[in-house]
């Protein structure tokens, strides 16, 4: 329901080129930066930094675009309501989410919701930790799920529980009995890690570095069921973790979770955000009621 201009607008805001928006749109790049140029006269300020490798907003570009998307989302709130989507029928809720939570935990508290709301459909987009903070502000989802070092901008944190980094292993691990690990005695045994761009990660190196044990590990990997498949398959492997991404694995698995005696590696929380000032259907209010619900909820795992 937005004019031409404006979803011109947003699509070049998007790709970042107006040959990108061409491909994107199926119209010509001309008639594109016609539209461009006739919406910077109504608005009365350039919209867009010009360069030979693209198009860059400017500052009034970055606000026109925050306006112009919220404007999109609360139309798409109002076409819900009036096709009684509050009503607590087909809805979709959309959920980003960082690799490890999409591994076990989310999927089980679909899972879970859906038996009791079977009308209730879900998208769920696993992205990086400043990926998914952009697809929330950006509108491109409903609700995030996401490991946070410190407050997120422009977002409003709905709950917040700890989640410090543990170390996961066989139950018969010879590191399994000890209630506390040093990274001296984790170097004696095969390390997998996930990339340099989790939380988890930094941390875990944040704490090497200042402990000055630095562990090469045998295995890297930005996806969490590619490590845990090769702990399944290597005993005296280790990984690291939150007690949240195998919530329910454990036991199954005969997997143990265990502390390593460093202060820095509690410093993260697991954050369920939302938009901040965003309306929110029944079934999405609802949804979040229910993670609260779950993700408070004793689990003696968190303990470990």
């Amino acid at each position: 329901m937005l004019s031409t201009e404006l979803r011109y607008f947003l699509v070049v805001a998007r790709e970042g080129s107006l040959s990108a928006a061409s491909a994107q749109l199926y119209v010509a790049v001309s008639a594109i930066s016609r539209q461009i140029q006739r919406l910077e006269t109504q608005v009365g300020t350039p919209l867009f930094q010009r360069h030979a490798r693209g198009m860059v907003l400017t500052e009034a570009g970055e606000i026109f675009a925050h306006h112009v998307r919220k404007t999109q989302l609360d139309m798409e709130y109002a076409l819900a309501e009036i096709n009684g989507l509050r009503a607590m029928r087909r809805t979709l809720i959309r959920v980003a989410c960082t690799d490890g939570l999409a591994f076990s935990l989310l999927p089980a508290l679909i899972a879970a919701f859906r038996a009791d709301h079977p009308a209730t459909l879900f998208e769920v987009q696993v992205a990086d930790a400043q990926g998914v903070a952009e697809q929330l502000r950006q509108g491109a989802c409903d609700i995030a799920l996401q490991f946070s070092l410190r407050a997120e901008q422009g977002v409003e944190v709905i709950g917040s529980w700890p989640a410090p980094v543990l170390l996961l292993m066989q139950q018969q691990h010879p590191l399994a009995a000890a209630s506390a690990i040093t990274l001296a005695q984790l170097s004696h045994y095969p390390l997998a890690l996930p990339q340099q761009n989790t939380t988890v990660r930094q941390l875990f190196e944040l704490a090497s570095h200042m402990s000055g044990q630095l562990i090469e590990p045998v295995l890297t990997c930005d996806n969490f069921s590619a490590l845990f498949n090769f702990l399944l398959q290597t005993p005296q492997a280790v990984t690291i973790c939150s007690a949240f991404t195998v919530r329910g694995q454990t036991g199954q698995h005969q997997l143990a979770l265990r502390s390593i005696n460093i202060e820095q590696l509690s410093q993260r929380t697991l954050q369920l955000q939302a938009q901040s000032g965003r309306p929110r259907s029944a079934a999405l209010t609802l949804f979040l009621a229910f993670l609260q619900q779950q993700l408070s909820a004793e689990d003696p795992a968190l303990t470990a």
